[in-house]
């Protein structure tokens, strides 16, 4: 395999395509983000954009819609140049774009916020009869059922997201881009998508499909291109090429690839076994090390976010946690780990109650987090990595020499995790802002794991790692476990769930709502529980 692809890209050219940008490179100070990017989207297709974290995939796209100018480089469209300062003309040229972060306004209706921007008449009164019309037979023709009138507050991310694709409809999009578009879907919701797409593309449009996802490229995209460090690697036809072949462009080394074979094949085969950790049975007769009654935590804004939760876990086991995004996870995460104080409710470890004490009491159990925003609740990005890996230790007797921080001995730990965890950094003392968000995650991970932790509380540990790294975090939950940890994995991503959790429960609207056991998982099953629909009898 080699990172040439020239003759498939002859191929996809021809004939005509609707899109083409030609030597794309921005910078950002120092940073090269894009290095002389072409792509090529052909007519009637959804092309995929592959690639890890920090590849370039979403900087390529925001030049295309105008939020970034590049430094150099030219954009052609349906065979004509075009110059695009702003979204304002991106949309005037029939480009829409659907960000992860939906740009909507909650009190406002679908149609309300489809319409929001654009040169309506509204003297003396606006009336958006017709156009609610308009939007319901797209709705229709495009297989995104959603009500016009239905205030945006009430749907589910699935529904908020048909509203921003129904936007770029309503304004007239050749091509529409999704960033990442099946994050906090179910399955169903994801099937739904992709035969929206399908629909999309069969009445001359293209569609331009972001993700870092294998699996999902293979089921949608019609043609792949891969970036990695700001370049394009490689773009290949979807029948003309292979996951392992697709994960060799996106990694760069033969030789990885052969250890990441687990997330490159996440969701097309069933998990296997977790290898040197028990059974699925044994883990059943292992001792509860982890108790948890009647849980109830409140949200930011004072308001109940989790409703009487109960749990266990066992030593050598992984626990998962499903449910799409905003259903609790984060209250419970923290609840659970002693950073967010309980209304109610009882925590547990190896029979000691830790509800009510202080966070430094939890890490003297036992207790360890690695917290969903790592960069927000994970590190101290000013200080070193020395810092970091001491961080919430630095009281304990490990760190300490008398009524002082043993700063030899702290560094010595952090360059032995430097070397275990294979962080990548000029030394220890480099500040953690300085690092890769995969490295700095490493960081949290090393910390997590040099406690030796009980109970071992992970949410979404692999979000927008790349490759290795996420495989990395794999192998590591799994040792936690077969050392006897007692491990809670909370993540929005069910192919990660699946392989790695002997049990899966299901939380909607802050309520665990259903349990499933390895040798029972079926994805879709789970779905139907994540959005809030009752097991059948």
């Amino acid at each position: 395999m080699t990172d040439s692809t020239d003759s498939i890209d002859s191929a996809v050219r021809a004939p005509r395509p609707l899109l083409h940008m030609d030597g794309i490179r921005k910078t950002f100070g120092p940073v090269v983000a894009l290095d002389g990017v072409d792509l090529t989207v052909g007519r009637n297709e959804v092309h995929g954009l592959l690639g890890g974290n920090g590849a370039g995939k979403t900087t390529l796209m925001n030049v295309l819609y105008g939020l970034y100018r590049p430094d150099a480089g030219t954009v052609t469209l349906d065979g004509a140049e075009v110059v695009i300062r702003d979204p304002r003309d991106a949309i005037a040229h029939g480009i829409g774009m659907v960000h992860q972060n939906f740009l909507q306004v909650d009190t406002y209706s679908v149609t309300e916020n489809i319409v929001l921007g654009t040169d309506l008449p509204s003297w003396p009164a606006i009336n958006l009869r017709g156009e609610a019309e308009r939007i319901a037979e797209l709705s229709t023709r495009f297989g995104l059922t959603v009500d016009p009138g239905a205030t945006v507050a009430d749907l589910s991310v699935g529904l908020r997201q048909r509203v921003e694709i129904l936007k770029a409809l309503y304004r007239g999009a050749k091509v529409l881009v999704l960033d990442e578009p099946t994050t906090n879907l179910t399955p169903q919701e994801v099937d739904s998508l992709f035969g929206s797409l399908r629909a999309i593309v069969d009445e001359g449009m293209s569609v331009v499909f972001i993700t870092h996802k294998i699996r999902e490229t293979m089921a949608v995209c019609d043609t792949l291109t891969v970036m990695r460090d700001g370049r394009r690697v490689g773009t290949v036809a979807r029948r003309a090429t292979t996951p392992t072949e697709l994960a060799g462009l996106m990694v760069g080394d033969d030789a990885m690839v052969s250890r990441v074979t687990e997330v490159v094949t996440a969701g097309m085969v069933a998990p296997v076994a977790r290898e040197g950790a028990p059974s699925t049975y044994a883990v059943s007769d292992a001792p509860e090390r982890v108790v948890v009654s009647g849980v109830v935590a409140r949200n930011d804004q004072g308001v109940a976010a989790t409703h009487d939760v109960s749990l266990s876990v066992r030593g050598g086991e992984v626990l998962g946690i499903a449910g799409v995004a905003g259903n609790g996870q984060v209250e419970l995460a923290e609840a659970l780990s002693g950073v967010r104080p309980m209304v109610s409710g009882a925590v547990s470890l190896d029979g000691k109650d830790l509800a009510g004490a202080p966070t430094a009491t939890w890490l003297d159990g036992g207790v360890a987090y690695v917290p969903e925003d790592r960069h927000r609740d994970g590190i101290l990005p000013s200080e070193s990595i020395v810092e970091n890996l001491v961080l919430g230790a630095q009281r304990g007797r490990r760190f300490r020499s008398g009524p002082f921080l043993d700063w030899r001995r702290a560094r010595q730990h952090a360059e032995a995790s430097i070397k275990a965890f294979s962080i990548k950094a000029p030394s220890a003392s480099t500040p953690a802002a300085q690092l890769s968000g995969g490295n700095i995650q490493r960081i949290i991970l090393a910390r997590a794991f040099s406690h030796e932790p009980g109970f071992l509380i992970l949410h979404n540990p692999t979000r927008g790692l790349d490759i290795p790294s996420t495989q990395f975090v794999y192998d590591r939950t799994r040792e936690a476990a077969a050392n006897g940890s007692a491990v809670l994995l909370i993540s929005e991503d069910l192919d990660e769930l699946t392989n790695l959790c002997d049990r899966i429960l299901v939380v909607y609207s802050g309520r665990i709502v259903g349990e499933r056991r390895r040798g029972e998982y079926d994805q879709y099953e789970i779905g139907h529980l994540m959005a809030g629909l009752e097991e059948s009898a």
